[in-house]
């Protein structure tokens, strides 16, 4: 490929297959073929004539990404050239295939993500599923995001991988209700990440955490602890202290984006998530209000100036 613009402006629009098969494939055969050393005879399959297709295109109208979704419910194909990335361009396609997948009224879409892309999806709802495989010889994993019901979330993986999403997904505002820091959560690199971007975004951000013991997450070294240190304004706690409070077993995390995740035992990571379900994040949100103003100042975090 030659002769595009420098990497600015672009559009997404849905892509017919008749009429604009040779545009996809030349995208494809770049990213796939040519990069990646894909056999032309496995990229090309039977499903494209079928599939919906959508293109990302610069302001000279070249074709400069594409991606599909197949009669299967799989997302696949996603492919934006290299001067491209990291300009927006995935996502805008994925974003694209997800309103097209709830047009369809698909119920959820899965798709297979090479490893090194599994932080993209995390990051727009896929949880992972299942043991990762090998294929056309790169190392890939199975992702699953629902769209008209409730995410299962079923594993380690799963949680953070929701939760990461929650978290970029939030605009102002976090709810936590944890028992100490849910190790292997909010330790996870990833959700540590994307903690530190939404607390360093600026504009008045806030994340409660409700704890129930504070000090198995100081004991612990929780990572999550250093970096409210930094960040003291932001990233508050309190700890449950009521005896009827401290009955409850659920946790949870709700944002101001619309999102949640609830585990209804809070010492295991499977439980329900969805990033856009405004009604159930504000009902968790208004459960946890009532039990912050109960909650007694987290004393156990005051030398580390919390």
């Amino acid at each position: 490929m030659s002769g595009h613009a420098a990497p600015g402006p672009f559009q997404v629009a849905t892509a017919q297959w008749p009429r604009d098969h040779a545009e996809l494939l030349q995208v494809r055969g770049v990213v796939f073929i040519e990069e990646q050393g894909v056999p032309e005879a496995l990229e090309r399959d039977d499903d494209d004539p079928r599939s919906a297709h959508v293109v990302a295109r610069d302001a000279g109208g070249q074709p400069i990404g594409t991606a599909r979704l197949t009669p299967q419910r799989r997302i696949g194909r996603m492919a934006v050239l290299r001067e491209w990335r990291g300009q927006g361009v995935g996502h805008a396609l994925l974003e694209a295939l997800l309103r097209e997948a709830r047009a369809q009224g698909l119920a959820e879409v899965a798709l297979h993500a090479q490893v090194d892309a599994i932080g993209f999806y995390s990051r727009h709802g896929f949880v992972p599923e299942g043991p990762r495989f090998d294929e056309a010889g790169i190392e890939h994993q199975t992702m699953r995001r629902a769209l008209a019901r409730p995410q299962a979330i079923d594993d380690r993986e799963a949680a953070a991988a929701i939760v990461t999403a929650l978290v970029r997904g939030a605009r102002r505002r976090l709810w936590v209700y944890s028992r100490h820091l849910d190790p292997g959560l909010f330790d996870d690199p990833q959700v540590l990440s994307a903690l530190r971007r939404f607390g360093t975004r600026g504009g008045g951000v806030e994340a409660r955490f409700l704890l129930q013991d504070p000090a198995a997450a100081q004991r612990a070294h929780a990572p999550l602890l250093p970096l409210a240190q930094r960040l003291p304004s932001v990233f508050t706690f309190r700890v449950v202290d009521d005896p009827v409070d401290r009955g409850y077993a659920p946790a949870y995390i709700a944002t101001d984006g619309g999102g949640y995740y609830f585990r209804t035992l809070g010492n295991r990571f499977d439980g329900e998530a969805e990033l856009d379900a405004p009604g159930r994040a504000r009902q968790l949100r208004d459960s946890f209000s009532p039990v912050w103003e109960r909650a007694r100042p987290a004393s156990e975090f005051r030398a580390l100036g919390l």
